[in-house]
């Protein structure tokens, strides 16, 4: 079996992948808020984090893997976009999940196997908390729980901070009723026009940090393999996850996987500089998903990923012409080695779009499709958006086929030789070997010229 290697933020270390149970591998990654529309930004964890799915059930099975992202639909953004609205909380959450699957979904991800919210967890969250209290390591104060991270040694050793490096260099949100500057709020107080849950502490709601502990510890146990997420997410958020969860008991997670930020052209992405930009805008511009996932994954996700129009017109050149050359054609039964090691590497999906250049050029179109397919591109639901005449290329390698066959009882080329001046004339590549015909419709086809000369 290939050996996975995975650059583990917890130890600065890549470290062999090895699953605490080989046949129930498990992994956690922080999902949306869900109050409006993902950006261009919250598209890169999903993607990444897809594709280490889509490696560790090649690997390990498909029934071997649970994967678990989750939605906060528990936050000050929506109550407040509620307030302004006038719309139940309840039905902008149900409407903005749905554009976050709708959206991922478009770019190719597949549906986690769970995919829990925080408003279906909060009894867990209350019984979390008050076991925390009741361990030392929180406190109850003015209606408000916090965590005591005094009471947690190793807080901060995840994002290698120390505890007054945070202070000076972090908004800390200051209250008189905190022991310590950084103590965070676990509980805190709803008035009468703010959702709440009846807990010990007074009628309130969760802090977000404490809802992912909970979730992980009720789907994946006290100890699971991979927790992932963007590195923005690194502090507070994953620091407060994994101080909350080892002060509770849990061993928690083996391995911290972190993807780096997005830019686009070169810049920080904001709508001050008007490159701000929503998968849903790329989607109605006519920018397909499966271009936004190939220009994704042609960066490695621990680098800072830059969008360009450059690279978005690349991809689409080289999405055309492969899915012009595997037309018709059935995926390899196996993956190769060399992709299964190059993803392996940490993900080097860089890499890996490299070999399926390399398979392109070579003829291999089996093990392109095949290899293509492990990174979630070249799939039956993402062809729709390049219809570029795979029927009528079909019918002209058919024609193509039929001249040749006669030709070669009669020497008379002449045909063979008509036919491949109007399918090159039209911008399409002819390959023809042993094996059969190609056709593959170049950047520049002129599918109309084509049809025009049937």
């Amino acid at each position: 079996m290939t050996t996975i290697k995975l650059h583990n933020t917890k130890t600065r270390k890549r470290e062999e992948f090895v699953p605490i149970d080989p046949k129930n591998v498990r992994m956690y990654v922080c999902g949306p808020t869900v109050y409006d529309r993902a950006h261009l930004g919250n598209a890169r964890p999903v993607i990444v984090f897809d594709v280490l799915n889509r490696l560790l059930r090649h690997m390990y099975g498909d029934t071997h893997v649970t994967y678990v992202r989750n939605f906060t639909d528990i936050d000050d953004k929506i109550n407040a976009r509620s307030a302004a609205s006038g719309r139940p909380i309840g039905d902008i959450t149900a409407e903005t999940t749905q554009w976050f699957l709708d959206d991922m979904a478009a770019v190719g991800a597949i549906e986690p196997d769970h995919m829990p919210r925080a408003t279906a967890f909060v009894p867990q969250m209350i019984a979390l908390i008050s076991d925390l209290i009741a361990k030392g390591h929180a406190y109850e104060a003015e209606g408000h729980a916090l965590f005591a991270v005094d009471s947690y040694k190793e807080y901060g050793a995840l994002s290698g901070r120390s505890v007054d490096d945070m202070i000076a260099g972090a908004r800390v949100e200051v209250a008189p009723y905190k022991r310590n500057p950084m103590d965070f709020v676990l509980w805190k107080p709803s008035d009468a026009d703010t959702p709440g849950w009846d807990s010990p502490w007074g009628r309130g709601r969760p802090g977000w940090h404490i809802e992912c502990s909970a979730m992980a510890h009720e789907l994946l146990g006290a100890h699971f393999d991979i927790h992932g997420g963007g590195n923005d997410l690194m502090f507070p958020h994953h620091e407060n996850e994994i101080a909350q969860s080892c002060c509770s008991g849990d061993k928690f997670a083996n391995y911290w996987l972190h993807n780096e930020m997005l830019q686009v052209e070169g810049k920080k992405m904001s709508k001050s500089l008007g490159n701000f930009f929503t998968v849903r805008d790329l989607l109605d511009q006519g920018v397909p998903g499966e271009v936004i996932r190939f220009v994704m994954l042609s960066t490695h996700y621990r680098k800072p990923m830059d969008w360009t129009e450059k690279k978005a017109k690349e991809a689409s050149r080289s999405l055309k012409k492969w899915r012009d050359l595997v037309i018709g054609i059935a995926a390899a039964p196996s993956i190769p080695e060399a992709v299964l090691a190059t993803l392996g590497d940490d993900l080097n999906t860089a890499g890996v779009l490299a070999l399926l250049h390399e398979y392109a050029n070579n003829g291999d179109y089996a093990l392109l499709k095949a290899s293509a397919q492990l990174l979630g591109l070249l799939t039956d639901e993402l062809g729709g958006w390049t219809d570029r005449g795979g029927v009528l290329l079909d019918g002209w390698t058919e024609r193509l086929s039929a001249a040749r066959e006669e030709a070669m009882a009669t020497k008379n080329f002449v045909e063979v030789d008509r036919i491949k001046s109007l399918l090159t004339d039209a911008g399409v590549s002819v390959q023809m070997g042993k094996e059969g015909i190609v056709l593959a419709a170049g950047p520049e086809v002129d599918l109309a010229k084509l049809e025009a000369s049937q």
